[in-house]
């Protein structure tokens, strides 16, 4: 059972995490992202093998310009209650105030900080990620596209789920976190 506990407390980790950073879809006007496709997924071992899944549900605010990074800026949340592990009693129970607490805190945040660019379409940005009550820099390298009637986001990072208080101290599960989003959203044409 304690097994089972702390093994769903980071799932929990690795999917709401992903949710944060899937939400980093760029948009050319600062507003709401009309995402047309996501995939956020996460992995961590568990008994020394890959466990995952994966998270939707994103709302964001863009204004990523390549050719001004100064002026860009990227803000996500994400709601909780849309953690999905394919089992909906341990998706409750991570709902819970045992886990994430969604009662208290129901939404998870992240907000850019800087960009750099590195070469071609790849950038490392740079952002606050705000899980529960906890606030964490964290970098991510990641790709942007600009296509003709879409923009495309694809990153990965990685973290550690007791940064963030999740979970606690466990030999059978890793505190690492890798968390990949590759998303699409339609091109927003200036007002």
């Amino acid at each position: 059972m304690r097994l089972k506990k702390r093994l769903m407390v980071n799932v929990a980790v690795l999917i709401v995490i992903a949710l944060s950073v899937a939400a980093k879809l760029p948009n050319q006007q600062g507003a709401q992202t009309p995402v047309t496709r996501s995939a956020i997924t996460f992995e961590i071992k568990n008994l020394g093998i890959n466990t995952g899944g994966s998270i939707g549900g994103l709302v964001t605010k863009v204004n990523f310009t390549p050719s001004n990074l100064t002026a860009s800026g990227i803000e996500a949340s994400v709601d909780v209650n849309t953690i999905n592990t394919d089992n909906s009693s341990r998706d409750e129970h991570l709902r819970s105030a045992d886990f994430f607490d969604v009662a208290r805190y129901p939404k998870i945040s992240l907000k850019s900080v800087a960009f750099k660019h590195k070469s071609g379409n790849n950038y490392t940005g740079t952002f606050i990620l705000t899980i529960k009550d906890k606030s964490k820099q964290i970098e991510m390298p990641f790709t942007f596209s600009d296509k003709e009637n879409a923009i495309e986001f694809k990153g990965t990072f990685k973290i550690n789920r007791l940064d963030f208080g999740v979970g606690g101290e466990s030999m059978i599960l890793s505190n690492d976190v890798t968390v990949n989003i590759d998303c699409e959203g339609k091109k927003q044409e200036p007002a």
